[in-house]
């Protein structure tokens, strides 16, 4: 599609074709302004102080590094051919819209979804209206929150790049990927294991800020009884004179007559929120999958390989499955085209161990020594030899590669060349008398 066509037909999810753009609040400045990042995501989280933001960020971290692309694919066996040069992978691995980067992007659609618990990729600039067609691109798309459905559609609030604020468009669930969370009975439901830990972190944080607040606790045993209004009026007296010397005192110090008697209360009291807490967090852990060395960076491989096929899979084939759903027609589905999201295991290996993965899968010819190389830091070999798939532990001779053929067995004896002569005739009877005498007739 040429450039004044793709103009002529593009389409925002934010205008319709009769509306135009809203006007610049401050058109010298370039419209709305705002001190801190209004795309950014906010977190609903009742205490800032609590784990779970940590948590979330770790793992939005984590499926953000998974790949996506927009591949062709056999249509038959679903086998990997090609990368397609569409505005749908330049939205995936490039520029997601004016203001996020693609991996950007991929973090701040599971960060969405957790905090959520369902969210809208929202398609906003495409080739085409696609009330009047389904054969568009996509040219950008933000993540969106849900906050009305309806049986065919739902509606979205998103950031509007053309005018700076938040705003809410009614789209068609044809038209827009719908992700739901699949730890939502974990993560988001009101009784859930993370709520229950929010709600008494939250409690431990209001313990902890009573116990901050610099009271002294103590108690003062007078040397009368306090009962009558006199008595109590001289007992308030008495706590107010001890207030005010303390409170002018350089070191804190005030004087009692030797009758009375102070008793000081400053502990804690004794609950068991703290082990609650431990407990919660420990089954939050199991739940999704996490340890505490995957969360410090200090996990082996085997416990990465169990979090990335346990937590980040899941994640990957409920975004995956959602954009394929919408994004791409039954058509293009049928002519081998999808999605799909590639790991790179080996960032998981250390040096002693990537040395021998390396050797067995090039003497097994898996993989090309151009492929390699990048994974190590090196650049590319510009050697022929390096872009095929070859065993360096054998001579080169007797090696099969992708650019050689396998040669035509020599047993049958009619396919043996027959000896080099001028005349045919001759060539005739010398390969009739070969045949004969390997049947024994001669």
């Amino acid at each position: 599609m040429g450039l004044g066509s793709r103009l002529a037909h593009a389409w925002n999810s934010f205008f319709t074709e009769n509306e135009l753009p809203r006007p610049q609040a401050t058109p010298a400045y370039g419209g709305y302004t705002s001190t801190a990042r209004p795309d950014r995501p906010r977190m609903r989280i009742n205490s800032e102080r609590t784990i779970i933001s940590s948590i979330y960020t770790r793992m939005s971290i984590d499926v953000a590094g998974v790949r996506i692309e927009h591949v062709d694919v056999d249509p038959e066996t679903g086998q990997y051919l090609q990368t397609r040069n569409s505005g749908l992978n330049n939205v995936l691995n490039v520029e997601a819209n004016l203001d996020q980067g693609a991996r950007h992007f991929r973090q701040d659609i599971p960060l969405s979804l957790f905090n959520e618990g369902c969210i809208a990729i929202l398609p906003v600039d495409l080739t085409a209206d696609p009330n009047k067609t389904s054969s568009y691109d996509v040219l950008t798309m933000r993540v969106g929150t849900i906050t009305q459905w309806w049986p065919e559609q739902v509606r979205v609030r998103a950031y509007n790049q053309k005018s700076g604020n938040y705003e809410e468009v009614v789209v068609d669930k044809v038209d827009c990927p719908i992700v739901e969370n699949p730890f939502y009975g974990v993560m988001n439901e009101p009784n859930s294991t993370l709520q229950r830990l929010v709600h008494k972190l939250s409690l431990l944080d209001n313990v902890d800020e009573i116990s901050s607040q610099g009271k002294l606790d103590i108690i003062i045993q007078l040397p009368y009884v306090v009962k009558s209004e006199t008595r109590k009026s001289q007992a308030k007296k008495r706590m107010e004179d001890i207030q005010e010397q303390l409170q002018g005192s350089t070191y804190g110090i005030a004087y009692t007559d030797g009758t009375e008697k102070i008793t000081q209360l400053n502990r804690s009291v004794e609950n068991n929120l703290l082990e609650q807490v431990k407990y919660l967090k420990e089954e939050l852990y199991n739940e999704l999958g996490l340890t505490p060395e995957i969360m410090n960076g200090t996990a082996d491989d085997v416990a990465m390989l169990n979090y990335m096929n346990r937590t980040v899979e899941p994640i990957m084939d409920a975004i995956i499955e959602a954009m394929i759903r919408v994004l791409l027609t039954k058509t293009a589905r049928s002519q081998g085209q999808t999605l799909m999201y590639f790991q790179t295991p080996f960032k998981m290996l250390p040096i002693s161990k990537l040395a021998d993965v390396v050797d067995v899968l090039s003497r097994n010819q898996v993989v090309t020594p151009n492929e390699i190389r990048p994974i190590l830091g090196l650049k590319p070999s510009k050697a022929p030899q390096a872009n095929q798939l070859v065993n360096s532990n054998m001579p080169l001779d007797k090696q099969v590669t992708g650019d050689q053929e396998e040669a035509a067995p020599d047993d049958d004896p009619a396919s043996a060349p027959a000896p080099a002569s001028a005349n045919p005739a001759d060539e005739d009877e010398a390969r009739l008398d070969l045949m004969m005498s390997d049947l024994g007739l001669s």
